[in-house]
């Protein structure tokens, strides 16, 4: 490819250091502003609301002329992530060295096995040409290890070798951030949906993976979603589509992109040919992909207004994400119900699990979810012991929203319509359009959707459950001719568990307290998060005796706790009383016509 044919900033990244855990990044900028040019390292990566300081891992950073003769141009650095370079004629360039081990979806990793990055974590911003297009060069690390690595992304190819190592192009800086790389070995399943070209690669696991399965049930999986959006024309809103998943020991998560997604997950929730799968774990799996292949509409292409443009050096704040996250939560498994991959008796599990979560959350009575949504970046994503008494997740009870408001459309239009007349209107007005959601588009959305009748129901719901603080009340909702709910019956070590109040791990042998919820007996008796449990009435207890232990007690009794706090020993009484319970539910399919 002649240089001539490239755009004005170009990216080329080389995996250098693979032992040190290091990329080497060049940004060649043709045009630089001529009053000085000033380049930015974002502070956080969109679908994760969190200020991570992605240039806290630049280790060298410098930048030169352009050409054959290169002279060292002085670099400053205004701030955190910002720097400017002095007026100047010609294109400049600028090199990084940026240390990459974070093994999760959101940043960059590379070691001797594989390699994994995010451009928020590699590539700076050109700032004031943001929307110039750009290239990405990807070279192969020199060495025995890389013999037989590829590469793995959604961005489009230019010019590569059969490897995938080559040139890539992007729109501009916001189409190259959205499309994540992967380098290494990998086992590739692919299949088609509605005519549109899927994939996965998978990279961490230590035998043959069964791909006929993953093919299937993925191919049933994508088709049901896309159905749902374009139930006329059955087009994805895209011409291919990859799942990229690194498969380890323990983990679980992943970053939805346009047309991609970086999975996280454990090597045994992939089925693997002639290894044991456990189905619940694989589901979950399944759960996974269905959720972040669900965001290819809610969140990349339908997105509230306040990130319309992203501003990566700064908090973008909506109080929505009850929608976008919630409602895709509600959806990931409705959409194994109905690509026939779980069956009802299953999903209504996974529903009751998912209320019964967020009634054990004392933080439900404190937060509201449209505040929760607001707050994500400073209280959701930075959790620390008394989270569960102050944050209510607006994953869990957005997922309750939708269920509710889903309940709610369907008895008023006497099963005419449901919510998935909402999330086509949603996707036609917003999505195809590209136009994102004032802070009160749902508003205009369900009027125009239900009319003005059902505008006093939802702000009736939306003052109480939204931007209030009652519980969902589900059990009120639901057509009892279809589905029973009932309270649920609880064992004896279930309600023990419930009314100690404590939520632990296991330190070097020891159980090492983490949270104290609120109207537990364990905060009545003056427990925190830290506290190293020692016994409870002379029995010793660490993670294997635990449930032996609590299962010698009786409601209602009095106990004998002795634990550690700074190398000091303490003992309390703690009295477990039943009026402590939260309230739990159990559903069941009593007709089978749910959809």
């Amino acid at each position: 490819m002649n240089t001539t044919d490239l755009p004005a900033i170009q990216y080329t990244v080389w995996p250098a250091d693979l032992h040190g855990h290091r990329f080497e990044v060049k940004l060649h900028i043709a045009n630089p502003d001529p009053k000085g040019q000033i380049v930015q390292m974002p502070a956080w990566i969109p679908g994760s609301y969190l200020i991570r300081d992605f240039s806290k891992q630049i280790e060298k950073i410098e930048a030169f002329t352009a050409g054959s003769t290169k002279k060292k141009i002085a670099l400053d650095r205004i701030d955190n992530d910002h720097w400017q370079l002095p007026p100047i004629e010609g294109g400049v360039e600028i090199l990084t060295t940026i240390y990459a081990f974070d093994n999760s979806v959101r940043a960059a990793y590379l070691d001797t096995e594989r390699a994994f990055f995010n451009a928020t974590s590699l590539c700076l911003i050109v700032k004031g040409q943001e929307d110039l297009p750009c290239s990405l060069a990807i070279t192969a690390p020199e060495t025995a290890y890389s013999d037989h690595w590829s590469v793995q992304t959604s961005l489009r190819v230019v010019k590569t070798d059969t490897r995938g190592f080559g040139f890539y192009l992007a729109q501009n800086y916001d189409d190259l951030i959205d499309h994540p790389v992967a380098m290494g070995e990998f086992q590739v399943v692919r299949w088609t949906s509605n005519h549109t070209a899927h994939s996965m690669a998978v990279q961490g696991c230590l035998h043959p993976i069964d791909a006929s399965r993953l093919a299937a049930d993925l191919q049933a999986i994508c088709s049901c979603t896309i159905n749902l959006f374009e139930p006329k024309t059955k087009q994805a809103p895209f011409t291919s589509y990859l799942f990229l998943v690194n498969a380890v020991l323990n983990g679980y998560g992943g970053l939805e992109h346009r047309n991609s997604t970086a999975l996280l997950c454990r090597r045994d929730q992939i089925p693997q040919k002639n290894i044991p799968l456990d189905e619940s774990s694989y589901r979950e799996f399944l759960g996974l992909c269905s959720h972040e292949y669900f965001h290819a509409w809610l969140v990349k292409r339908i997105q509230p207004k306040a990130f319309q443009p992203y501003d990566l050096g700064n908090r973008n704040r909506t109080r929505l994400l009850w929608i976008f996250e919630g409602f895709t939560s509600y959806y990931d498994d409705l959409q194994l119900l109905r690509s026939k991959r779980i069956d009802l008796s299953a999903y209504l599990k996974l529903l009751a699990d998912n209320w019964n979560g967020v009634l054990r959350g004392p933080g439900r009575l404190k937060q509201s979810i449209a505040d929760s949504s607001f707050d994500a970046w400073t209280k959701y994503y930075q959790a620390d012991e008394n989270t569960p008494n102050a944050v209510v997740s607006y994953y869990g009870k957005g997922a309750l929203i939708a269920l509710g408001l889903d309940l709610q459309i369907r008895t008023y239009s006497k099963n005419k319509k449901s919510l998935d007349d909402l999330m086509r209107l949603i996707w036609q007005k917003h999505g195809v359009t590209l136009d994102g959601i004032a802070e009160n588009g749902l508003d205009i959305l369900i009027k125009d959707l239900l009319g003005d009748g059902f505008s006093k129901i939802w702000n009736d719901f939306k003052s109480r459950y939204i931007f209030g603080i009652e519980d969902i009340p589900v059990q009120k909702w639901i057509a009892s001719k279809l589905i029973s709910v009932k309270p649920k019956t609880q064992t004896k070590l279930e309600r023990i568990k419930l009314q100690l109040g404590l939520r632990h791990t296991e330190t070097n042998g020891w159980l090492k307290v983490t949270h104290v919820l609120d109207g537990g007996a364990a905060q009545a008796a003056g427990l925190a998060a830290g506290d190293l449990l020692a016994s409870i009435n002379g029995q010793r207890v660490t993670s294997n005796r635990w449930d032996k232990v609590l299962g010698t007690l009786s409601e209602g009794q009095s106990i004998n706790l002795s634990f550690y706090r700074d190398d000091l020993e303490h003992e309390r009484i703690l009295v477990l009383e039943s009026a402590q319970l939260p309230i739990q539910f159990e559903l069941t399919a009593v007709g089978s016509n749910y959809k």
